[in-house]
C-alpha cells in the first residue's frame, strides 16, 4: 500500500517538491495537495508582467489541473488546513474533512507585511503577493488615476512599474535613502531611481508614512513631514514574513518561521517544511532559487535519501522592471578588509562594482550591463581565487586572458558545468548541455520544457539561447528561422522594430537594456540599424546619434581607396545653372581638387578632397546654395531625368519639372538603404526609370509609376505599381511608397528585395487600393521630412536657387 503524503500549500515551492519527487520516487506516495487559492499553480514571479499588461494570468499558470490528474495527485483548491493532529497524524481542512498522512510537507509561504499606521484597513489599501492582489490593482487602475506604492524594494518597484504601464500616476514612497537598498549600493540605487523618474514614476526617499487618510475609502498618504500625496490606490510592498501560523498552532518549533534542520525536517520527524515559511539556520528566504534548492532536499528525504542536506543559499537578484538591467549578489557593505573594483560609464548609464576579500568575490552589483552576472555569481559561489585576473575582472573573461572583447557565445561556452544559468530554478549549465545532447533539444522552448531553465522570470533566456548556440554550433544556426540583427542579439530586424513600437523604446541604451543586448554598447552592425529605426519611429523627437553612423555619413562625403573623399552637391533633377557651376569651379580651384566627374546620376562629383578640407568645402558650397546630394547616405541619392516635353520632340510630359518636384519633396529623409529615382518623359525611357527604386514614365494620359528596379550587380526590371493622372498624385504615391519602405524595410535592405519579400500585391493594396492607408503614409512621410530637411547640412536648402517649373511649383511647395 502506498504511503500517504499531504502537501499543504500549492505554491511554487511545494509543487517543485512534487516535480522532484516524480523524478526520484514516482508512485511511492498517494498525494493530496491543499491550496488556499482557487487556482492551480502559477508563477508568482510573473505577477509583475500580468499587472503591466504584458501577460495574462493563463500565461503564467505552470501546472494546470490536468497535470495533477495525469500524475495521480488529488488537488483541492480553495481549501485551507485549519489544524494538524500530530498524534493521530491527521489534518483538518476548512471544509470540515479530515485526512490521514504518513508524511506531511508544509509549504505555507509568507504573509505580506502591513505597516501599523492609521488607515491601513481602508478600502483601496492592498498588498502585492498573489493574483487576487493583481486583480484588485487592475480594478483600481480602471477606475482611479493616482496610486501610491509604499516600499521601494524589489516588489514595490515592480508594482509601481505595472501600475504606471496601466496609465496611473504613481508615487513611490520609501523609508530608506535609496531604493532597493538591500540589493544595491548607493550608486546603483541612484541610477535606478533616475531611470524610474525618467519613465514617469515619482520617487520620494527617506519618507516615513504617518497615516493613510480617506473618507470611507483611501484618499491619500500623509508623511510625517506633513506632505500629503493624493491616491485612489495604496499598495503596501514593505516586505514579507514567514507564515508560521499553522506550525505554531500545531506545536512545532518556530521563531520567525518554521524551524527546520539541514534535512528540512521540523521538530516532528513526520513533518517537513519548504519555502518562505521556513527558517533554516536563522535565515529565511524570499527568492525562488533557495526555495527550489530546499525542494530538492525535501524530495530526497521523501524518496529515502536521508543523507541529502540543505546548507543554505547564496542568492542573486535581478530586477524585472521592463528595460532596466540590474543584478546583484553577495554582500557589499562597509567591510574594512574588502576591496572594491568599480567601473562607471555615465554616458551609457553603466555601473559595475565587484567586492573582493582575500582575492575572492564576496559581492557584486551591476547596473545597465548585466551580461557578466552569471560568471561573477559563479565565481562568488565557488569562492575561487581571482587574483590572476583582478585587473581585468570587471571587463570579462576574454580580456583577462589578454584577448579582445569577449564573444558572447564563447563566454557562455567557457563557463564551467556547475555555473548557474537559471537562478530562479537553480539550473546549471551542465544540466542544460546534458539535456540538449540526450533529448535532442533545439529551441529555448525545448530547454524550458525539459529543464525549467528560463521558465520563471525569463531573464536568463538570452543565456539559454547562447548555450544552445555554443552546444549545437551550425546545427542551431541552420534551425534558426530569424536572422539576428548581429551577434549582439538574438532578435531579428522585424522583431526589433515591433518591440520599439510596442515598448515605446526611445534611445539606443534603453533599447539595448530592454532587449538584453549581450554587448554593453552594440557593434558596427547593430548601432546604425537601431539609430535608423529610432529615427524612423520618432521623427523630431529622437536625436540622431552621430557615433552610430558610418564615417561617410558623419563627414558627408564618400571615402575613397586613398583615404581622400568625394563630394557630390545636390542638383535638383540633374539640372544646374551657371552660378552653381561657377561656385563648384571656384571650390575646385580653391582646394585644388584633382578630379571633377559627371556621375551616372547626372550630378557632379568632386574627387580627392582631403578630410580636413571637408568642413570648408561644404561651407563654401552651402554659401552658394548647394546642399549635399547624399551620395553617401541611406537616403535619396538622385532623381535622374530626361528633358521631356519642354525640349524633346517625343516628350509627352514635363519630366524635368516632375523630377525636380520629386527630389524636392523627398530629399533628406533617411531610408533603410540608398534610393534612386528617375523620370522619363515618354515610353522611350531615356532616363532609365524602369531600373530604379522608384521610376516614373510619362504617357499621354498621365504617368506610370514603377517600383523595385535595380541596375547594379543585380539587374531587375521594375514592377508596375499603377498609373496616375496628375503630378500631385505622383508625389503622394511616391511619398507613400517611401514611407512604407521606411517603416517595414530592414536596415541595409534595398527596395527590390523588400518588394520581393512582401510582394507587389501587398504594395498595391496598401498604396493604390486603400486610399486611407496611402494618405496616412503620405502624412507620416511629410511629418518626418519636415524635421530632416531642417538638418544642419540642409539648412540652406530653403535659400537655394530654385528651379521651379510651372505648373509644378505648387507641387514642390
Amino acid at each position: 500500500m502506498k504511503e500517504k503524503l499531504i502537501l499543504i500549500g500549492n505554491g511554487m515551492a511545494g509543487v517543485r517538491v512534487l516535480e522532484e519527487l516524480l523524478e526520484r520516487a514516482p508512485g511511492r506516495y498517494e498525494v493530496t495537495v491543499f491550496g488556499a487559492e482557487p487556482h492551480p499553480t502559477y508563477n508568482r514571479i510573473m505577477l509583475s508582467p500580468v499587472l503591466a499588461g504584458e501577460k495574462q494570468f493563463e500565461d503564467i499558470v505552470t501546472h494546470d489541473r490536468a497535470w495533477y490528474a495525469q500524475n495521480g495527485f488529488d488537488l483541492r483548491t480553495g481549501t485551507r488546513i485549519e489544524s494538524v493532529d500530530r498524534t493521530a497524524r491527521e489534518v483538518v481542512a476548512s471544509d470540515g474533512s479530515r485526512m490521514p498522512y504518513d508524511r506531511l510537507v508544509i509549504a505555507a509561504g509568507s504573509h505580506p507585511i502591513l505597516i501599523p499606521v492609521p488607515g491601513k484597513d481602508l478600502p483601496g489599501v492592498i498588498t502585492f503577493r498573489d493574483i487576487a492582489d493583481v486583480d484588485a490593482m487592475l480594478a483600481a487602475a480602471g477606475s482611479g488615476r493616482r496610486a501610491v506604492v509604499i516600499g521601494g524594494g524589489l516588489l514595490g518597484l515592480e508594482a509601481a512599474n505595472g501600475l504606471l504601464a496601466r496609465g496611473m500616476t504613481v508615487t513611490v514612497v520609501h523609508l530608506m535613502a535609496t531604493v532597493m537598498e538591500r540589493q544595491l549600493d548607493d550608486a546603483a540605487g541612484y541610477l535606478l531611481r533616475r531611470e524610474l523618474e525618467r519613465r514617469g514614476l515619482a520617487v520620494i526617499t527617506e519618507a516615513n508614512t504617518e497615516c493613510i487618510f480617506g473618507d470611507g475609502r483611501v484618499g491619500g498618504v500623509r508623511l510625517k513631514d506633513g506632505r500629503e500625496i493624493p491616491a485612489d490606490l495604496v499598495v503596501m510592498a514593505v516586505g514579507i514574513r514567514p507564515n508560521a501560523d499553522l506550525g505554531k498552532a500545531t506545536g512545532l518549533a518556530t521563531n520567525r518561521g518554521l524551524i527546520v534542520d539541514d534535512r528540512m525536517v521540523t521538530s516532528d520527524e513526520a513533518i517537513l517544511a519548504v519555502g518562505e515559511c521556513v527558517e533554516h539556520r536563522g535565515q529565511s528566504y524570499g527568492l525562488v532559487a533557495p526555495l527550489y534548492e530546499m525542494a530538492k532536499v525535501v524530495a530526497d528525504q521523501l524518496a529515502g535519501r536521508t543523507d541529502s542536506v540543505y546548507q543554505g543559499s547564496v542568492t542573486s537578484t535581478k530586477l524585472k522592471v521592463t528595460g532596466i538591467d540590474v543584478f546583484s549578489a553577495g554582500t557589499f557593505g562597509a567591510d574594512k578588509d574588502a576591496e572594491d573594483i568599480v567601473f562607471r560609464d555615465a554616458a551609457r548609464g553603466i555601473y559595475k562594482r565587484i567586492v573582493l576579500k582575500d582575492d575572492r568575490i564576496v559581492g557584486t552589483v551591476l547596473y545597465g550591463d548585466t551580461a557578466d552576472g552569471a560568471r561573477l555569481f559563479q565565481l562568488l559561489r565557488s569562492s575561487e581565487d581571482v587574483s590572476a585576473e583582478r585587473d581585468t575582472l570587471v571587463f570579462g573573461p576574454a580580456l583577462a586572458a589578454g584577448g579582445a572583447a569577449p564573444d558572447p557565445i564563447e563566454a557562455v561556452a567557457a563557463l564551467p558545468a556547475e555555473a548557474e544559468i537559471c537562478g530562479c530554478n537553480g539550473v546549471c549549465k551542465g544540466k542544460i548541455v546534458e539535456a540538449i545532447g540526450a533529448k535532442g533539444l533545439q529551441t529555448v522552448e525545448d530547454v524550458r520544457t525539459h529543464t525549467k531553465a528560463s521558465a520563471s522570470c525569463g531573464s536568463c533566456t538570452g543565456l539559454v539561447e547562447k548555450l544552445l548556440k555554443s552546444t549545437l554550433g551550425e546545427a542551431f544556426q541552420q534551425g534558426s528561422s530569424v536572422k539576428p540583427v548581429c551577434g549582439c542579439t538574438t532578435y531579428g530586424h522585424d522583431e526589433v522594430r515591433k518591440l520599439i513600437r510596442a515598448k515605446e523604446l526611445r534611445s539606443i541604451p534603453e533599447l539595448m537594456q530592454e532587449l538584453a543586448w549581450t554587448s554593453p554598447n552594440g557593434c558596427s552592425k547593430c548601432r546604425p540599424a537601431l539609430n535608423y529605426y529610432l529615427l524612423c519611429e520618432y521623427p523630431g523627437e529622437y536625436r540622431d546619434d552621430a557615433q552610430s553612423r558610418f564615417v561617410n555619413e558623419r563627414v558627408h562625403a564618400n571615402i575613397q581607396k586613398d583615404g581622400t573623399y568625394s563630394v557630390v552637391p545636390r542638383m535638383w533633377g540633374g539640372v544646374t545653372s551657371a552660378a552653381e557651376l561657377r561656385a563648384i569651379a571656384d571650390v575646385v580651384d580653391r582646394y585644388q581638387i584633382p578630379t571633377v566627374k559627371v556621375t551616372g546620376g547626372q550630378r557632379i562629383d568632386l574627387l580627392g578632397v582631403k578630410k580636413e578640407q571637408l568642413p570648408a568645402v561644404w561651407a563654401d558650397l552651402n554659401n552658394a546654395g548647394l546642399v549635399s546630394g547624399h551620395a553617401y547616405g541611406k537616403a535619396l541619392r538622385t532623381v535622374k531625368t530626361c528633358v521631356g516635353s519642354e525640349w524633346c520632340r517625343f516628350g509627352t510630359q514635363d519630366s524635368t519639372a516632375m523630377g525636380i518636384a520629386l527630389e524636392r519633396a523627398t530629399w533628406g529623409v533617411w531610408t533603410p538603404h540608398k534610393v534612386k529615382m528617375a523620370v522619363s518623359g515618354c515610353p522611350r525611357n531615356c532616363a532609365e526609370a524602369t531600373v530604379k527604386d522608384f521610376g516614373v514614365v510619362a504617357v499621354e494620359s498621365g504617368w506610370e509609376l514603377h517600383v523595385g528596379g535595380a541596375a547594379g550587380m543585380h539587374v531587375r526590371p521594375t514592377d508596375l505599381l499603377c498609373k496616375v493622372a496628375t503630378p500631385p498624385e505622383v508625389i503622394e504615391y511616391c511619398c507613400a511608397f517611401l514611407q512604407l519602405y521606411r517603416e517595414e524595410g530592414r536596415y541595409l535592405e534595398r527596395p527590390w528585395p523588400w518588394i520581393e519579400r512582401v510582394g507587389i500585391a501587398y504594395l498595391r493594396k496598401r498604396i493604390v487600393e486603400d486610399a486611407e492607408s496611402r494618405r496616412a503614409l503620405h502624412a507620416r512621410f511629410r511629418h518626418a521630412i519636415s524635421f530632416t530637411q531642417k538638418d544642419p547640412w540642409a539648412e540652406r536648402a530653403a535659400g537655394a536657387a530654385a528651379h521651379e517649373f510651372s505648373p509644378l511649383a505648387e507641387v514642390v511647395a
